[in-house]
């Protein structure tokens, strides 16, 4: 795989060939200088030639042996096979894995990571952004496009089949005997249930009003069929007179018997289902039965489109509740995080743990995308590429050694001349 050149990675390769170019005019120089000196000390034109002379020669020694240094890192010079040249082609894949060895040691360690984010202080940066005006709106309007997207990618069938085995499985799991006595016994003992009879009287006796002549048929055609007709229906009209009376005692009296006996029933049952063996089994056997009817189970499943629908609707108003909590309670967090010493500390702990987390766990495998792109790099793009980047300031190398060598060159040979005159 060739490795991308830019046009910045263009214009930087240029940059080196005018680098490489001023170098090497360095080179041509001291060897001109040399070769003119050279012939003026042959010419008799002084001492002083000398001088520059060995300056010279030893400006060159140094231009070549850090042209030889700086040319071996990337290609063999004159295409000779030189042991210990074309470093970068040849070993890229080791660079590659000592690159990756290096970051996963000194930049993927969970202490490293600690202590840079905890000099940070991300915690307050972060409420001060959420706290200014408009960052809350921005993040509540990205995670409602985030919402409605993953919605939108679900499959309800798949949504349905899950929650309906989780509530189904959930439910079958756990024993509703127990807590619907301490419920009912906690209801009873509060007078919760009290609603319930009122309603109950109060409509039985409606009922009867509005269905008297429905009652006194029924109770009519359960007569014995020797009884006259008017008997059976006189029977009937008393009948129908003792319920609405009945029921209206019921309806009208707080402390009636009717309504002690049913305080009773519930407060007896309540201890039943909590201690009673035969009465938890065949509630729970009655909860099996409820929950493999397929009514239920279409209800289970069924909720998932009501929900969907819901929640897309509120994500997609940007006046809706969900939206304006969503934003209320992000400028909340926003300030308290800016002014909370003790919230910040906990959420800068948060993200540290998180943080070594994910360098402790993918460490191998963030340093493997390392080495492993390295090694898909073609040799000699990669030479180029990193030539292009590098080699400019490699080229400072060789007008360094040519100065220098000449600077050198010329004090050994004033010490040499010194201590030989």
């Amino acid at each position: 795989m060739g490795v991308r050149f830019t046009a910045a990675d263009e214009e930087k390769r240029r940059g080196v060939r005018r680098m490489k170019a001023i170098a090497t005019g360095f080179l041509v120089a001291a060897t001109v200088v040399f070769a003119l000196a050279t012939w003026g000390k042959a010419a008799g034109w002084g001492s002083w030639t000398g001088y520059v002379a060995a300056a010279a020669e030893a400006g060159m020694v140094g231009a070549l042996a850090d042209w030889f240094a700086v040319t071996a890192l990337f290609r063999r010079p004159f295409g000779l096979p030189i042991p210990h040249t074309a470093i970068i082609p040849t070993k890229k894949d080791a660079f590659g894995r000592s690159l990756g060895t290096f970051v996963g040691e000194n930049f993927l360690s969970a202490q490293v990571v600690r202590t840079r984010l905890g000099s940070l202080g991300i915690a307050h940066r972060l409420g001060e952004w959420l706290a200014a005006p408009g960052s809350a709106e921005r993040v509540t309007t990205e995670a409602a496009a985030a919402l409605r997207g993953v919605l939108a990618v679900l499959r309800d069938e798949d949504v349905q089949a899950v929650v309906g085995e989780a509530v189904t499985r959930r439910a079958a799991a756990t024993q509703v005997a127990e807590p619907l006595g301490r419920l009912l016994g906690r209801v009873v003992a509060d007078g919760g249930h009290h609603g319930v009879v009122d309603l109950v009287a109060v409509r039985a006796h409606d009922w009867l009003v509005e269905h008297h002549g429905e009652v006194v048929d029924k109770v009519a055609i359960k007569s014995p069929g020797w009884t006259p007709k008017f008997i059976d229906h006189q029977v009937g009209e008393r009948v129908h007179k003792e319920l609405l009376r009945f029921t209206a005692a019921v309806r009208d009296d707080p402390h009636h018997p009717a309504r002690g006996a049913i305080d009773t029933f519930l407060a007896d049952f309540a201890v039943e289902l909590q201690t009673d063996g035969a009465t938890k089994e065949r509630v729970e056997r009655a909860k099996a039965e409820l929950l493999a009817r397929n009514e239920v189970q279409e209800l289970i499943a069924s909720s998932w489109s009501a929900v969907r629908g819901l929640v897309v609707a509120a994500a997609e108003d940007e006046q809706s509740e969900l939206r304006r909590r969503l934003r209320d309670g992000l400028r909340s967090f926003g300030t308290r995080l800016t002014t909370d010493r003790r919230l910040q500390q906990k959420t800068d702990g948060w993200l540290q743990d998180a943080a070594a987390y994910v360098v402790d766990t993918y460490r191998a495998e963030i340093t493997s995308l390392i080495s492993d792109t390295v090694a898909g790099w073609d040799a000699d793009d990669a030479s180029r590429k990193i030539e292009a980047n590098v080699g400019r300031d490699l080229q400072f190398i060789r007008i360094n050694g040519t100065v220098v060598g000449a600077l050198a060159g010329l004090l050994i040979h004033t010490v040499s001349t010194a201590l030989g005159g």
